[in-house]
């Protein structure tokens, strides 16, 4: 199983749903659909992937550009991804986006290479990282944070 972080309570979720561990964190998130600007927040991400809270999710198997503006970072991070469910899909979200009743959009990043992949990895880790803190990073992802 992977472990998935809801601070401040450690949840378990299927290996289906998840590949990597996830933290709860809220940054700006900015992206365009059909040449309209949107600005809305992530509520956790990973280094596999992100959850928009949105009101007008993207269609699932759409592919943006998504920016990301973390603090402690000299440029936001622009992150491709697709999405691999909304809200409003007739296939359902998964269960503790059900629950918590919060609109919005699952997206799994896209990487060019496997050095694309890393440098991104590491990006989210280091967000991860400063918004959990070292000990919580090290526990959640068995290693300890990129600098």
């Amino acid at each position: 199983m992977t472990r998935c972080l809801r601070l401040p309570t450690l949840a378990f979720v299927s290996e289906e749903r998840r590949r990597h561990p996830r933290a709860s964190i809220e940054l700006q998130v900015e992206y365009d659909r059909l040449n309209s600007f949107f600005a809305d927040y992530t509520r956790n991400i990973c280094q596999g992937g992100t959850f928009v809270e949105t009101d007008e999710p993207l269609e699932v198997g759409t592919e943006a550009m998504f920016v990301l503006s973390a603090p402690g970072f000299a440029e936001p991070l622009s992150l491709r991804g697709r999405v691999v469910w909304n809200s409003l899909a007739d296939e359902p979200p998964p269960p503790e986006v059900q629950a918590s009743g919060v609109p919005g959009m699952g997206v799994r990043f896209i990487y060019d290479g496997d050095g694309q992949r890393q440098a991104i990895e590491d990006a989210v880790g280091r967000l991860m990282k400063d918004n959990l803190g070292e000990l919580l990073f090290i526990k959640l992802m068995g290693r300890a944070a990129p600098r």
